[in-house]
Parts: structure tokens; C-alpha cells; sequence
């Protein structure tokens, strides 16, 4: 948290619950929900009048939308919680009311993952039928491309498979995907790492695997990320540091 936020205002979610069970609040409430959801749209509307090409709906890492995704953060037994249809309600209107609000022809993408911020080894998917669960509603609700992220884009998703997670969500859905994690960057648990595997991706890519790369800690420590990346330069990579750039930003 930043030095100004009141420390005790309780976070809101869809149970009200924590990933360990933890009860932070109450659950919102269906007007609550709509209003969030109306909310969501007006900004997508506020992108393209002030001229964005695209937005991106953020709906990873156990924040706001994920929450409900999660049947650990989200117990409720109205229309937006039990079996899979229930718990992508959400994240399907968010994305229907950000297209009603824009127009047919404005890229609107969703980032999903499997992990977590407090829980890097989650899984909310164990096989290629639940992703397909997962993804279908908020395709057909309007989602343009997926962008998937992953710890490291190089792994397999599932068994039996040389698929990473946005292989698979391009595979399911046919619509674009973008891939990221430790793209010439850290790996998570090895804070000093720097990798020179700028070229996989690009073969992956390349054999129709998904279409872009993301590119995250490596760009926020190095400005000149992609000339550096394009000249081979892999030396003059500085380190991303998290102490540092929290010391930054607060």
C-alpha cells in the first residue's frame, strides 16, 4: 500500500473472503456489482475518446475479477458464483458492458493466469477441458485476445503437450494470445537471473504458438529494453530490483 491509503478501509470482493478463508467483508452486493460493472465500461469509453487503440481488462494475478473466477474467494450462491458459468459472470459482463460502450471494432483484451500474487503454484485450470470452460464465456462475450500470463513463458501448461497457457488459449478459442514471463528477465526465485531467450519466443511465435510477447520487470528496469534485446546486448541488461522499484513508486 501507498503511504496515503487509509489502512482501515476493509478491500471488497466477491465473498468478502481471502484465499486462505480469511473473512476480510461482507459480500457485494448485486447493486454493488452492477455499479462496479457500469464502471468498468465508462472507462473503456473514456480510452477511446481520448484515443486509446485498445484496452486491456485485468483480470490475473487474484484481483478484482479473478477473485471471482477463484472458488476460494468466491462462495456465493446467487448468479454470479457455483459451477464455471456462475463464477465468469462477471469478468463476461465486464467485458460485454466495455464493448457496449465502445464500439465493435475496439480491441478489448483480458489477462488471465493460473497463479496468484500470494500463491505462485495456484492452479485454476488442471486441464485443457477447464480452460476451455474458463475462457469460453468470456470470449463469446467480446474478449478479442487473451494475454496469458505465466512465470515463465517456456513451460509446457499442461501434460502431453509443448503448449504454454496463451498456446492453449489461442488453440481453444481462436482468438490472438499473448504470452510473458521471464522474457529476458527475472525468474521468480532467482532475483539475479537474466536470460537470453528473447529468440525463443520469437520461434514460438513463429510456429503459430501465440501471436505477441509481453514484456514486464525487464522493461521497467531497462527503458532501452528492445534495442538492447534486438542488438544482442544481453549484458548491458540491468536487474530488476523490487525494493527499488517500490522505493519509486512510493
Amino acid at each position: 500500500m501507498g503511504p496515503d491509503v487509509d489502512s482501515s478501509v476493509k478491500l471488497r470482493g466477491p465473498s468478502g473472503l481471502w484465499a486462505d478463508g480469511a473473512q476480510e467483508n461482507g459480500p457485494l452486493s448485486q447493486s454493488e456489482i452492477e455499479d462496479i460493472i457500469a464502471a468498468y465500461g465508462t472507462s473503456a469509453a473514456l480510452a477511446l475518446a481520448y484515443g486509446f487503440d485498445g484496452i486491456e481488462n485485468h483480470a490475473a494475478h487474484g484481483y478484482f475479477i479473478d477473485q471471482f473466477f477463484w472458488p476460494q474467494t468466491n462462495r456465493r450462491d446467487d448468479k454470479y458464483g457455483g459451477d464455471w458459468s456462475g463464477r465468469t459472470r462477471l469478468g463476461a459482463e465486464v467485458i460485454a458492458e466495455c464493448r457496449r460502450m465502445t464500439s465493435p471494432d475496439f480491441p478489448i483484451s483480458v489477462r488471465v493466469s493460473q497463479w496468484k500474487m500470494g500463491d505462485m503454484k495456484a492452479k485454476l485450470v488442471t486441464s485443457p477441458d477447464e480452460l476451455a470452460q474458463f475462457l469460453a464465456p468470456l470470449s463469446g462475450a467480446g474478449a478479442d485476445m487473451f494475454h496469458c500470463s505465466t512465470l515463465k513463458f517456456w513451460e509446457p501448461e499442461f501434460e502431453g503437450s509443448d503448449l504454454n497457457l496463451a498456446g492453449w488459449a489461442r488453440k481453444l478459442t481462436g482468438k490472438p494470445a499473448i504470452s510473458v514471463g521471464s522474457v529476458n528477465g527475472n525468474i521468480t526465485g532467482e532475483p539475479r537471473a537474466v536470460l537470453d531467450n528473447a529468440a525463443d519466443a520469437a520461434a514460438m511465435i513463429g510456429r503459430g504458438e501465440f501471436d505477441l510477447i509481453a514484456v514486464g520487470r525487464a522493461l521497467i528496469a531497462n527503458p532501452a529494453w528492445a534495442d538492447i534485446t534486438r542488438r544482442g546486448a544481453h549484458g548491458e541488461l540491468a536487474h530488476f530490483d523490487n525494493d527499488d522499484c517500490n522505493a519509486r513508486l512510493y
